[in-house]
C-alpha cells in the first residue's frame, strides 16, 4: 500500500486550494463523489463547510466516518 502524500489542486467555492492526501485517501475520495453521482469538487465543499480542522485531516476523517457508518 502506498506511498506519500500526494497534493492536488482543485477549486472549491471559487477559489484554488492544495490538499495532501496519500493515494489510498485520494482513491477513496474519488470513489466516494463516484458513489454520490457528484463531482469531486463538491463533495470537497461539502467536507470544507463542515470542518473544524485542516481540511486535508478533515477528509480523512470523513471518509473514515463514512466506511465505519456503512
Amino acid at each position: 500500500m502506498g506511498g506519500g502524500a500526494e497534493k492536488r489542486s482543485l477549486t472549491i467555492q471559487g477559489h484554488r486550494t492544495s490538499i495532501s492526501l496519500e493515494p489510498v485517501f485520494w482513491q477513496a475520495l474519488q470513489d466516494a463523489a463516484a458513489e454520490e453521482e457528484r463531482p469531486l469538487a463538491d463533495l470537497v465543499a461539502q467536507i470544507d463547510e463542515a470542518r473544524t480542522t485542516n481540511l486535508s485531516s478533515a477528509i480523512r476523517v470523513w471518509l473514515f466516518e463514512r466506511e465505519r457508518a456503512g
